[in-house]
């Protein structure tokens, strides 16, 4: 019975966007509001203020962005007197405090009304209690009073009664309190959840339901109004946007052709320009060139990715790397003629220094003008059973039992299986109540958080666009709208985001110019053609590296042996679940193999897939497949591709199957050919890669192969001083590089700097850089005071200038000149750091506690005698250097324990690796990483760490399930099972997983587990 329906949500406008969508599709009309408690007036209980227009909406906004700004995230601050300065024009309901004083509601309604006028109403809200009557006889009496309209307010807090419980949960959750502590804070009944409309009328006067009506009629904003402007200082003042475009793009093209301009390259840009123009986003365009341009001048490595590579455009400006002419890329999946949608580009820059970037947007624009995105985090299994459980007041063990019962892969069901072992009964009540409000609660909005880096900025102010408040981290401020609500209302965004790997790629450039007194830079590293690099991808060498890194990986390198920059373009896309889904890596791998022929329907599908061997790897290519093959529009392709993106909100691209297969029946493709291009599309609903996005980032996997290839020590440097970074642990990237014959030295308060760096051999001879000198071998790895547990940087970097002057004489000398605390010098010491001026461990530790803080006006004197300490066993000291180093270069745990191992006949990662498909083995190692893919259908796939290297085991469904606590919880696991072997590919497959965690003792070990 509803034709407009409010959203007022407290000192917000977060949810409105879906709101707005919503109410559209089921054609209500929505008014857009906030309400606010207003701190200096205790006599009303709330303020509900409601947008009319354009101007009455960015009045509301800049009232909520006030309010929110004053404060830490999470809330707000608002008064009276703010208003009467700020003079919002918005319609205004006016609640009162049913204990409220009446003369000091009277005060407060004529302030108001002084304010609003015949804009301001007196709320009366029946909540279904035995003072309802009452309370509204005297809402009439001092309506009457201050010549104010009743307006009738049902407080809606739900939609349905059914929903009561839940809502108790969440207050409980937002009070940090337990539901049977809320009081009054709780609902006093059910009945706010949104009735018939006949209801409401038998309830509320009719002069009440009259006014909500004319405050409707009034309502009359929408926000498909909302405008969005460029930035106006991207242009110089004696060009336009179009011009400056023009001359950057065409000046670029002499940079990055030297030898020419292609006749094809200029007919692309001239294509994009048109276009660009057409659409008027000359200025976004711009505006990202300004961000890379400041970027590049502060020496900040980035690169722009996504469906941007699929621009000459942004290529000439040097927003990508890839050469979109040398690729067949689609300019219209990056901008579209039909879809009028603004362009998405993405640009990396070093996760160290993306902050720099981040605060020159705030400079240049100021914060009034620009703000991070938000991101609506929601409700999963974990967080929702914990949140429930802490408001139905379960204990604190309870709840850990209970979190430890899920894993990230048990989705949005928890089974009863999963309750038992945690040692509950779920047959219980109390255990069902729970397990119904947390099945409720999944995927309920939990918190607005910021975004990874998208910034919107806007001409004038954003702050009359969508409200700005503040982040929890310190000098950000972020909007109230996430990036589906951008996309909905087809707002531009500017993606500043953070990329490891280029972090690590230019640290291991700057500690390579360091050490050899050289001038290199990222472009000094060829982008292809290096045989020595390839083979060492092939080998599946390739720990640490950009991408290429993870098990999935390593796994299709030896099969694919890519031997040129492509074929790692087609790497990056084939691992992931589109191809997967769509049953096309196999075909691909056995046409590339010889096994099968390749064979195309047409010459037009032939243009499309050749450089894939006929099988559809890119989402470009499903696009440009519907396009030569069904007939569709380029902009209809893309929206085949958006259902693609969306088929988990939208339902996937079933509507577009009969247009796909008829349109390529018409064209003379047989039906089973129509159904397996069909099936192809739909797996690529799974996560298909577009061939822009892969190129982009197959560059940087060259890279960084290029730099282990030639550079192993100086690259484990950048990934060491780049944490946290990738799949691998430090503990890892150590072992590997000792694989490899480099030398690991310790962190030594005498000579380590802050970061891990290169050091010469004793002999002085360097390692070959660019065919420079003449030795092969690498230099050693120095770890740096960075490693030590609970060293902060700037205690390390008063130890280095203190070293600077002097060498240290003992630990007092030391921590006098470099003002170190007690604490500091205990982490020091329990790292092995102070060896050099203490001896063993157990000896610098003493000495650690022994020196006593200085006082402001005396230094401590240490005039205690140094005991004899007997140092500790191997073992001791290999659990002191994970817990404060976080690894160790003695001995490998699992060598500690290999002759216990060997008498339960376990075999190591080198056997594993050597032994021949079908055997039956029992393996032991650390667990490094679980992964758990969505695509893999229950498989889990697990890697054991042991002093020889790695097993890579994979666990089936059954098997998971039958031991799931031990695949889930163990940190040193037994597996028995047997080999699979492809070619230089083996694997342990599963049929018995025991949990050895016991015999680790204390030794700090940690899993890296992905979905």
């Amino acid at each position: 019975g509803y034709y407009a329906i409010a959203i007022a949500d407290e000192c917000s406008v977060a949810g409105v966007v879906r709101a707005h969508v919503a109410a559209k599709e089921v054609g209500i009309a929505l008014l857009i509001g906030s309400e606010f408690v207003l701190t200096d007036t205790p006599a009303l209980e709330r303020v509900v203020l409601y947008a009319t227009d354009r101007e009455s909406y960015g009045d509301l906004c800049e009232l909520i962005t006030l309010a929110r700004s004053r404060t830490d995230k999470g809330s707000y601050r608002l008064t009276l007197s703010d208003m009467l300065v700020r003079k919002p024009r918005v319609l205004c309901v006016a609640l009162a405090q049913r204990a409220a004083h009446c003369t000091e509601l009277l005060i407060a309604l004529e302030r108001l009304h002084n304010l609003f006028g015949d804009s301001l109403w007196l709320g009366v809200s029946l909540r279904y209690e035995e003072d309802d009557e009452a309370n509204l006889q005297m809402m009439r009496s001092i309506a009457d009073t201050v010549k104010l309209r009743l307006i009738a307010m049902e407080q809606i807090a739900m939609h349905g009664r059914e929903r009561s419980s839940l809502l108790d949960i969440l207050t409980a959750t937002r009070e940090h309190q337990r539901v049977d502590t809320l009081g009054s804070k709780a609902l006093r009944n059910s009945e706010g959840f949104l009735k018939h409309v006949a209801q409401i009328e038998q309830r509320y006067p009719l002069e009440a339901i009259f006014e909500t009506v004319n405050l409707a009629a009034r309502c009359t904003f929408s926000l498909d109004e909302l405008q969005y402007e460029y930035p106006r200082e991207v242009v110089p003042d004696n060009e336009t946007p179009v011009t400056y475009l023009r001359k950057l793009t065409y000046r670029g093209l002499e940079d990055r052709y030297k030898d020419g301009v292609p006749k094809k390259v200029i007919d692309m840009v001239e294509h994009e320009l048109r276009i660009i123009e057409e659409l008027r986003y000359e200025a976004f365009f711009l505006t990202i060139y300004d961000v890379v341009v400041f970027a590049k001048e502060k020496g900040i490595l980035c690169q722009g990715r996504g469906s941007a590579a699929n621009s000459v455009v942004c290529f000439c400006l040097g927003i990508t790397e890839v050469d979109p002419a040398q690729l067949q890329t689609l300019f219209e999946r990056f901008i579209s003629r039909e879809r009028k949608e603004p362009p998405d580009i993405d640009v990396d820059f070093e996760h160290e220094r993306r902050e720099e970037v981040i605060q020159y947007l705030y400079k240049k624009y100021g914060r009034q003008r620009t703000a991070l995105t938000a991101t609506v985090a929601t409700y999963r299994s974990k967080g929702a059973i914990r949140d429930v459980a802490k408001a139905l007041g379960f204990s604190l063990d309870q709840l850990d039992a209970l979190s430890k019962a899920i894993v990230w892969w048990d989705g949005r069901q928890i089974e009863s299986e999963r309750l038992i072992e945690a040692g509950f009964d779920p047959e219980q009540p109390t255990m069902q109540r729970l397990m119904d409000l947390t099945h409720q609660l999944m995927g309920f909005p939990r918190h607005l958080s910021q975004h990874s880096g998208g910034f919107v900025i806007a001409r004038d102010l954003l702050t009359r666009l969508v409200p700005i408040e503040n982040a929890a981290m310190p000098e950000r401020t972020v909007i109230q709208w996430d990036k589906d609500d951008l996309d909905e209302l087809r707002l531009i965004k500017v993606d500043v985001l953070a990329l490891g790997m280029l972090t690590a790629i230019r640290k291991t450039i700057d500690e390579l110019n360091r050490f050899y007194g050289t001038a290199m830079s990222v472009r000094d590293i060829p982008n292809d053609y290096d045989d020595a690099t390839y083979e060492m991808i092939q080998r599946a060498d390739t720990i640490g590296v950009f991408q290429i890194e993870s098990r999935a990986q390593m796994s299709m390198l030896p099969r694919l042996k890519p031997k040129r920059f492509y074929d790692l373009v087609i790497e990056v896309a084939i691992v992931r679940p589109g191809p997967i889904q769509g049953g096309m890596v196999h075909p691909y791998l056995r046409r590339r193999d010889g096994i099968d022929p390749v064979t195309y329907p047409s010459k037009e599908v032939e243009k499309v897939l050749e450089r894939t061997l006929g099988v559809s790897i890119f989402q470009e290519q499903v696009m440009q497949l519907a396009m030569v093959a069904a007939g569709f529009t380029a902009g209809r392709a893309d929206q085949l591709r958006r259902a693609m993106a969306a088929w988990k909100r939208k339902g996937g691209i079933m509507p577009f199957r009969e247009e796909l297969i008829s349109g390529m029946l018409t064209r003379g493709y047989t039906l089973e050919y129509a159904e397996q291009i069909f099936k192809q599309m739909n797996g690529f609903g799974e996560y298909g890669f577009p061939e822009s996005h892969a190129a982009s980032f197959a560059l940087l996997v060259f890279k960084s192969c290029w730099l282990k290839c030639h550079h192993a020590a100086a690259f484990t440097c950048g990934l060491l001083n780049s944490q946290p970074l990738g799949f691998y642990t430090p503990s890892q990237l150590v072992q590997d590089v000792a694989r490899h014959n480099i030398e690991v030295r310790p962190v030594d308060v005498t000579i380590s700097d802050y970061e891990c760096v290169l050091e010469a051999h004793e002999d002085g001879v360097l390692y070959q850089l660019n065919s420079r000198y003449l030795s092969s071998r690498s230099p050693a790895i120095r770890l740096g005071l960075c490693m030590v547990r609970n060293l902060s940087k700037d205690a390390a970097a008063r130890i280095v200038n203190a070293r600077s002057d002097s060498s240290f004489i003992d630990v007092i000398d030391l921590k006098r000149r470099a003002s170190l605390t007690r604490d500091e010098l205990k982490s020091l010491a329990a790292a092995d750091a102070l060896q050099t001026l203490s001896g063993h461990r157990r000896e610098a530790f003493w000495e650690a506690i022994g020196a006593e803080d200085d006082t402001p006006a005396f230094s401590a004197q240490n005039d205690k005698k140094q005991a004899a300490l007997f140092p500790s066993s191997e073992g001791q000291e290999i659990v002191e250097d994970y817990y404060s180093v976080g690894l160790t270069l003695r001995r490998h745990p699992v060598a500690l324990l290999r002759e216990r191992l060997r008498t339960e006949k376990a075999v190591s990662a080198a056997d594993v690796q050597n032994a021949p498909s079908g055997r039956f083995v029992r393996a032991v190692g650390i667990v490094t990483c679980r992964q758990h893919p969505s695509t893999a259908k229950g498989t889990t796939f697990v890697t054991l760490e042991d002093e020889t290297g790695y097993v890579n085991v994979i666990v089936w469904a059954g098997v998971a399930e039958r031991y799931r606590k031990t695949l889930v919880l163990s940190r040193f696991m037994k597996v028995e099972g047997k080999i699979e072997r492809q070619g230089q590919v083996v694997h342990l497959i599963a049929e018995r997983l025991t949990d050895q965690t016991r015999l680790l003792g204390t030794l700090a070990t940690a899993s890296r587990d992905f979905h």
